[in-house]
């Protein structure tokens, strides 16, 4: 049975027009923090990147924070953090939020935050992990994407022996209950991508 202790959460580095989306983002980290799950993110202090750090840390939680050098400013970098990576580029970035969690969250975002996300599913999809990916749907946020998906099904661009398992939660609260059940289920020694693939992704 695979554990869920880290897990990684790619949104917004705004806060969006709807209040409920910082909402989430401070309910998650408290989340978090009450049951010891290392928050992974952008290491940035502002919008809902900064909301959900913030609120781990101020429920004594701990935040890996992993920022590319040229974002340091314009994300304005938490220097607060349990501990914080500055990575040359996004790749390196992106590699080791991979590596360095159990599961991946994707609250409200902009197109950085769905790139993120479906680099995920597609690696999931093509067999490189098991970690589970969970859109945290909150306002039916996700749902455009959610009806892309059905269509690219419909359609047979994602077919049955290559389907892209998403997980869903419209409430906070089930967000980690998900993402445990799911973990459960994958075989042992299947969450983690070998170390060349993941070098070169």
């Amino acid at each position: 049975m695979n554990q869920i202790k880290t897990v990684c959460v790619y949104c917004g580095s705004g806060s969006g027009s709807n209040p409920r989306f910082v909402e989430a983002a401070i309910a998650l980290g408290k989340v978090f923090a009450e049951n010891s799950i290392r928050l992974v993110y952008g290491g940035g202090s502002v919008g809902l990147m900064g909301a959900v750090a913030k609120s781990v840390l101020d429920h004594g939680g701990a935040v890996t924070g992993i920022i590319p050098d040229f974002l340091a400013n314009r994300e304005r970098m938490n220097p607060n953090l349990t501990e914080l990576v500055v990575t040359p580029d996004m790749h390196e970035r992106k590699r080791l939020m991979f590596e360095r969690s159990d599961a991946f969250v994707a609250l409200p975002g902009g197109v950085g935050t769905l790139e993120e996300l479906v680099e995920q599913m597609t690696w999931q999809q093509l067999g490189r992990h098991t970690k589970p990916v969970l859109l945290a749907n909150i306002d039916d946020f996700w749902e455009p994407l959610i009806a892309l998906l059905t269509h690219m099904r419909a359609n047979q661009f994602i077919r049955p022996a290559l389907d892209v398992e998403v997980l869903k939660a419209e409430r906070v609260e089930d967000v980690l209950p998900r993402l445990r059940a799911a973990a459960a289920l994958a075989p042992a020694g299947t969450q983690e991508m070998a170390p060349d693939v993941a070098r070169r992704l």
